[in-house]
């Protein structure tokens, strides 16, 4: 201890002796060193709140503003009311309806689990999961949550009731469906978010929905909602269907009867003008809800008649036929031999009539009539791979038809050059070719109208700007001549009349068609239960207005699984309603009309003197004859054979035709005609 006290001592000593010998001024020194010191740290203290406020306010600006507004502002979108889509007579098939939806705030929401038990109860289909996902939501302090969205009046009522802090309400627009499952797989359905999500409801969707608007609540520091801003939606376009409703009941009737006949797995049928393109029709089964769509399956929402494939089988035979008619590799009168009722490819394939029959030798027409694969493939092996690969593609085989189907299966055939001989004997009988019912309708619609293939559509005209914007009629090739048309709509007669096709006859009316009957690809093998049995055709046979197809998947009845025993009745059914529908008047014994004189005569003959008298103008080449006076039949082949087509109104006779008699052919797609059974004098002869 007392060594410590001395070194305690010698230490002061030192200090004072050192200051004892500094001058009076070094303190100054001293003093000033510090001030230095304090002011550096002073301006790095000012220079870093500088550089601090600089970032906050210049380089971070808009992210810490944007920040703000995202703690202070919510913007909630506002669907758009959807445009309705109506049918061809204006009939609403989709329309959109306000909903309430009912939503929260939950900064202003004291015990959130107690308000998700109130709302449960009101809304009354809560469960135990709904709840707590509902309370979870009510928990997190945001400015917005939704409660249920698209509730029913009557839960916004009893929500309404319970009068709670921080919630509220505003309107959505709701996809309605009035008919139901109507034009179910056409229409397709829309999502909660007001998005298509399948059908026309997807495809036409930026047409459909409009512009959303948006709704903007405010909120202060302490995250209470103080003010509500919405801009209001604009509605989206009227879309119309080429779709006749009544029609399209009929069709899905009649398809739906047949299924359920025949035991089928399911279905489709499909109603298609050939002149204009538009599909009148277009049924499937089984079918499903769409104001409820959840509640069914893919299997039920899939549109068979544009999304499934199948092997077309003998309805395929019309396209050998008019490769062999159009290229002249076979006359008419020609006679095939088919005999032994097999033809054999090698020691293990060997192709065989339908229930082991021997046809014989058989006409060309015969052939078609009695539906030999025989015939068919003798037929096909005439023609080459090259020939029938070119009708293939020609009549719209291997590609999408129809740009109204995004979702359309563009088919299946091979590519020409790895056709063999067996698969060449294949497609002539309608196997190894994926097709869809559109395009097989397609493909004989263009036979019907005169031989040119019209894209098939199911849009009519899209209200917009407000003015109807209406979709032309567009052909995407010739298939084949008119000449070759006349021949092969003969022989599709004789298929109904005394063919295959016998159960598809209608009284008063003369029909075109074709059966088809193909066994289904099961695990990689044709099966011997399940097949695809199918009808496609057109009437009246000679003036065509429509072209129908049904094709149905899978049939057990009693009636067995041929296309001549399931489809083709349903088409009959379909075809029968339809043409007393649209007024055609009977073809085979019609009622009398009345006589029609030719351009030029003063005065009508009597109708005691002559029964039926028509007189048609010879024209000059390349001119459009004077047709009036004409039957519709008369008319319709004069212009086939013009290569023109015919589009009809009325029945009867001829009284008036666009373009006018005299005009260039050149600039001439199609005549317009107006029939009437009535007529009164006009200058140069007789008019309507």
């Amino acid at each position: 201890m007392t060594q410590w006290v001395e070194a305690l001592r010698r230490s002061i000593a030192r200090r004072r002796r050192a200051t004892t010998k500094r001058g009076p001024a070094d303190w100054r020194v001293v003093f000033r060193r510090r001030v230095i010191l304090v002011s550096i740290a002073l301006g790095a203290w000012v220079l870093g709140i500088e550089a601090r406020l600089a970032t906050l306010q210049i380089f971070e600006h808009a992210d810490y503003v944007a920040r703000a507004e995202k703690q202070h502002l919510r913007t909630i979108d506002a669907p758009a009311k959807r445009g309705d889509i109506i049918d061809r007579n204006g009939r609403v098939l989709a329309t959109s309806a306000d909903a309430d939806t009912i939503y929260a705030v939950p900064s202003e929401i004291a015990e959130p689990d107690a308000v998700a038990a109130k709302l449960c109860t009101a809304l009354a289909d809560c469960n135990s999961r709904d709840r707590q996902a509902l309370a979870e939501r009510l928990r997190h302090r945001g400015p917005f949550a939704y409660v249920r969205r698209q509730a029913s009046p009557d839960q916004r009522r009893h929500v309404e009731n319970l009068n709670l802090d921080g919630i509220g309400f505003v309107k959505e627009s709701r996809r309605f469906y009035p008919n139901k499952e109507l034009a179910s797989h056409l229409l397709g359905y829309v999502g909660i978010d007001n998005i298509g999500l399948a059908g026309l409801e997807a495809a036409y969707d930026a047409e459909i929905r409009g512009e959303s608007g948006s709704v903007l609540v405010q909120t202060d520091a302490r995250r209470h909602a103080f003010s509500r801003f919405e801009r209001p939606p604009t509605a989206g376009s009227t879309v119309e269907l080429t779709i006749d409703e009544y029609l399209q009941h009929v069709a899905e009737r009649e398809l739906h009867a047949g299924v359920v006949e025949n035991h089928a797995a399911g279905g489709a049928a499909i109603v298609l003008d050939p002149h204009s393109g538009e599909i009148l029709a277009m049924a499937n089964e089984p079918t499903f809800n769409p104001n409820v769509y959840r509640e069914f399956d893919d299997r039920d929402r899939r549109n068979r008649a544009v999304q499934d494939l199948y092997e077309p089988g003998s309805t395929f035979k019309v396209v050998t036929a008019s490769a062999a008619i159009e290229e002249g590799v076979l006359p008419l009168s020609s006679l095939i031999d088919t005999n032994p009722g097999q033809i054999r490819f090698s020691s293990t394939d060997v192709v065989r009539e339908d229930a082991g029959r021997n046809y014989g030798v058989l006409s060309f027409t015969d052939v078609i009539v009695k539906s030999s694969n025989i015939g068919a493939i003798k037929i096909g092996l005439r023609i080459g791979t090259q020939r029938l690969s070119r009708y293939v593609e020609r009549f719209g085989f291997g590609h999408p038809v129809s740009t109204d189907f995004p979702g359309e299966n563009p088919g299946i055939v091979w590519d020409a050059a790895k056709w063999t001989e067996r698969a060449l004997a294949s497609v002539s009988m309608g196997y190894q070719v994926g097709v869809t019912p559109l395009q097989m309708v397609s493909a004989v619609g263009s036979i019907a109208n005169g031989g040119e293939l019209v894209e098939p559509r199911v849009i009519r005209a899209i209200y917009r700007n407000n003015g109807r914007q209406e979709v032309k009629p567009r052909v995407l090739r010739r298939t084949v001549s008119p000449d070759t048309i006349s021949a092969l709509t003969a022989i599709m007669e004789g298929v109904v009349e005394r063919g295959t096709g016998k159960r598809a006859q209608i009284p008063g009316y003369s029909i075109a068609g074709k059966t088809g009957t193909a066994a289904k690809l099961v695990g990689g093998h044709y099966s011997k239960s399940d097949y695809n049995a199918s009808f496609v055709g057109f009437i009246p046979a000679r003036n065509p207005v429509v072209s129908i197809i049904v094709v149905v998947d899978s049939p057990h009845g009693t009636a067995g699984f041929h296309g001549g025993s399931v489809s083709a009745p349903i088409f009959k059914r379909i075809a029968e309603a339809t043409v007393h529908y649209l007024g055609v008047p009977r073809t085979i014994d019609p009622e009398p009309p009345v006589v029609v004189a030719a351009a030029g005569t003063d005065t009508p003959p009597s109708v005691l003197e002559t029964p039926v008298v028509t007189f048609v103008a010879e024209a000059d080449p390349g001119t459009l004859p004077d047709l009036r006076g004409a039957s519709a039949r008369e008319a319709v082949t004069r212009l086939a054979r013009l290569g023109l087509g015919a589009s009809m109104s009325g029945d009867g006779f001829v009284v008036s035709q666009e373009p006018a008699p005299g005009a260039p052919l050149d600039a001439i797609r199609v005549c317009r005609l107006v029939l009437d059974r009535s007529w009164r004098p006009f200058a140069g002869g007789f008019g309507p």
